[in-house]
């Protein structure tokens, strides 16, 4: 390896020269002998590898580095998910801690449809394309199974079994090594030996599945998300917190009676509002503030603080509990905005027109004291009763002309429940209903989009890096479906015309059938493309705007973080003063600046990542709250249709189950994919999507969220061949047990509240 003479700390671009010019891996002692660095500078090339392999520069463990060169020509691949009927895998061996998320690749299998499941391993040859990496499969591999969740059961010889939680894997596993676990509890378990056979040891012990909390933390150890705090990190979140905050460099806005709207039990507040009519020698319209929690200030780029917010992404809200993205003495306190008390703010002034168009806006570093935090329900009530104190009614007032301008606009409307878990003192389920929609929710709404466009517009102007909200277009392909499933309902979708949002309002709007306009909503958001973060612009389709940003929520978003990172260096704002031990700078680092790609690559997967974990804990919180009515029966609606059956939701309530084929008769039923429905090949029976029907809840599963209904007149048993043609002999699916085989019980899970 030919030596380096300079003394100075290398560059990134000279580390990756070097690196590839070699012949063998390059350990950091290499580095730092091949460009004579010494005592502190290898501190410092330490610090500087770790950013780099977290950046994705380089691959790297404690003694070697190599260079990252893309994804291996031939690699074992693991597959993830299933979309449209596709494998998408990423690398087996992508560590899951790893701050940077790993490629995922799309299988291109040769039969139409995969013939692989989630946890399957293959040795594949890749290729990267325009549209990003896809693999061609060679061999699958025996599966190499990673830490499993689950609920020791024992079968009729006392024999231990792992029933996992996760409702896609269909297997119990053997348990050869119980630990102290006992019968009924929730464990983490691994392989105990390299064949499936082998069975899985016990290596932690969780507790009782059906307490209080246990369905957050299902969702946490499922998923992966974080939820410990390095202590580094909180060291510097309490340090970050004594800042002290200069009046010289912020504008002072205590005086303004800005009041922040939220849920009521809401434990961080982000953004408050204010708004003020202007008068009629200016033109009208109002003036308005927007003020958010200023968090570039308290977390800088390149610390430990830092790091650990760039890995989580984002915060995590299920019902009894918050994974926040910052230490709890930030998140929750120093830079919430609380009543009352002085608070740091990056502030975005608006000049909104009497016809609702932001018609100027400039950005401030500010201090600010809340007037009042208020719950939705309380500010609507005050709105409704008279009640309401001036600077409220001005705020609605605002908002009526911001909301004509987003009817001109004509951006997406899908009003779909939402589904809201309240829990009582003790974390137990006291109700789960239909969360309401107030116009308190839009007054903030329509608030935080005008500061959101602003934001983006301010730094397009100083020509600075963006970290845009992009939401592109529905494909060809997904439009293609839409237009299929309309056809079905007399609707018709020419693909030859611009296809805006307000295209798909009207055709909502025309639908008097409150059932059947609430299907089109939700075939609709189906065919909508996934909204991601991203540095190159390609505009909002869902809100119909050209530029959009987040900038509101810095205290849960790692996005709106960057975000005002690229408006305090845009406008010049305050830089800290030095010497007080945290990273000097509240902009953007230079790595930030170097490749936005890969950083919002990342949060993008980590917002995926929360959005699966609260659904699935929610889906565990309505299984549960059903599961003391199993047998009753409740009006539902079919939303969607399979070979294997169909699913339905109770109207009203939107707890979603399947009923199995093999439970409707003895006739069989075939799947008319483009009516979306199960036609009975002798009576003409039929199950589409839309009927409404009465179905008993056959099961409640609380550890999977997962419920399963049949027909009223039906005993729920099926008698072959049930479903499936009389001269076809089917093969059980795997993972589907008879009683007694091998000894285990029938029914291993748990159904409502039949469990012991």
């Amino acid at each position: 390896m030919p030596p380096y003479k300079n003394t100075a700390l290398p560059s990134r671009q000279q580390i990756l020269d070097f690196i590839a010019s070699s012949d063998t891996t390059a350990g950091k002692r290499d580095i730092a002998r091949a460009f004579g660095l010494k005592g502190q500078e290898r501190i410092a090339l330490k610090h500087l590898l770790r950013d780099m392999a977290e950046e994705g520069l380089i691959d790297g463990g404690k003694t070697a580095y190599h260079r990252m060169g893309g994804v291996p020509k031939v690699t074992v691949l693991r597959v993830v998910t299933i979309e449209d009927g596709e494998a998408i895998a990423i690398p087996d061996s992508w560590q899951p801690d790893d701050a940077t998320p790993p490629p995922r690749l799309r299988l291109q299998e040769k039969k139409k449809g995969s013939a692989l499941g989630v946890g399957d391993r293959v040795l594949a040859r890749t290729e990267e394309t325009g549209k990003g990496w896809i693999a061609h499969p060679m061999k699958v591999l025996p599966n190499r199974h990673e830490a499993v969740l689950g609920v020791v059961e024992l079968d009729g010889g006392g024999k231990p079994w792992l029933a996992p939680v996760d409702k896609r894997i269909r297997n119990s596993s053997p348990i050869a090594d119980l630990g102290d676990a006992e019968e009924g509890q929730l464990v983490l378990a691994e392989p105990a030996g390299r064949s499936p056979r082998a069975g899985v040891k016990v290596t932690e012990v969780l507790g009782d599945p059906l307490a209080p909390r246990a369905y957050s933390l299902i969702a946490i150890h499922k998923h992966g998300i974080p939820h410990i705090f390095p202590e580094e990190a909180i060291a510097e979140a309490e340090q970050a917190a004594r800042l002290p905050l200069s009046e010289a460099h912020r504008q002072d806005l205590t005086h303004l009676p800005i009041v922040a709207i939220d849920p009521a039990d809401a434990r961080d507040h982000d953004d408050a509002i204010w708004a003020e009519p202007l008068p009629d020698e200016q033109g009208g319209g109002w003036r308005a503030v927007v003020a958010i929690a200023d968090v570039s200030f308290y977390v800088r780029p390149g610390g430990e603080l830092d790091r650990e917010a760039r890995r989580r992404g984002n915060s995590v809200y299920f019902p009894d509990r918050v994974v926040p993205m910052l230490p709890e003495v930030l998140s929750a306190d120093v830079c919430s905005l609380k009543e009352g008390e002085r608070r740091a703010a990056m502030v975005c002034h608006l000049t909104i027109t009497p016809e609702g168009r932001v018609s100027d806006w400039f950005f401030a570093r500010g201090l600010v004291r809340i007037h009042e935090v208020i719950a939705y329900e309380d500010a609507q009530a005050r709105i409704d009763d008279g009640s309401a104190a001036e600077h409220l009614r001005h705020l609605w007032d605002a908002w009526r002309a911001l909301n004509t301008a987003r009817d001109a606009r004509d951006p997406l409307e899908l009003e779909l429940p939402e589904r809201r878990v309240m829990l009582d003192e003790q974390g137990r389920i006291a109700e789960v209903a239909l969360r309401e929609r107030l116009d308190a929710h839009r007054v903030v709404e329509e608030f935080m989009i005008a500061a959101n466009v602003a934001a983006a517009k301010a730094l397009e102007s100083k020509v600075a890096p963006v970290v845009y909200r992009i939401h592109e277009p529905p494909t060809r392909e997904k439009l293609i479906a839409l237009k299929d499933y309309f056809a079905t309902i007399g609707q018709k979708l020419a693909l030859g015309q611009v296809i805006t949002p307000g295209l798909f309002n009207r055709m909502i709007r025309d639908i008097a059938d409150p059932g059947e306009k609430a299907l089109v909503m939700e075939a609709v958001l189906r065919s909508q493309t996934q909204a991601y973060y991203g540095p190159a612009n390609a505009g909002h389709f869902g809100l119909a705007l050209g530029s959009y940003a987040h900038f509101t929520s810095p205290i849960r978003r790692y996005a709106d973080l960057l975000v005002h990172r690229g408006l305090v260096d845009a406008f010049g704002f305050e830089q800290p003063k030095p010497g007080n031990g945290l990273p000097p700078t509240t902009g953007l680092s230079e790595r930030d600046r170097d490749d936005l790609t890969r950083i919002t690559d990342a949060i993008s997967q980590t917002e995926r990542r929360a959005m699966e974990a609260e659904r699935d804990t929610i889906d565990r919180y309505v299984a549960a709250w059903l599961a003391g009515r199993v047998g009753e029966v409740f009006p539902t609606r079919i939303t969607g249709v399979a070979k294997f059956g169909f699913f339905a939701t109770i109207a009203g309530f939107g707890g979603d189950g399947l009923v199995p084929v093999s439970t409707l008769g003895r006739e069989y039923f075939h799947h008319d994919e483009a009516g979306r429905a199960l036609v009975g090949e002798d009576s003409g029976t039929r199950f589409a999507v839309g009927d409404l029907l009465d179905l008993r809840l056959a099961e409640a599963n609380p550890l999977t969220g997962a419920l399963k209904f049949e027909l009223p007149d039906s005993e729920g048993q099926s008698v072959e061949p049930r479903g499936s043609r009389p001269e076809a002999k089917r093969k059980a699916p795997a993972g589907r047990h008879s009683a007694g085989k091998r000894g285990r019980p029938a029914n291993i899970r748990h159904q409502g509240r039949k469990r012991k």
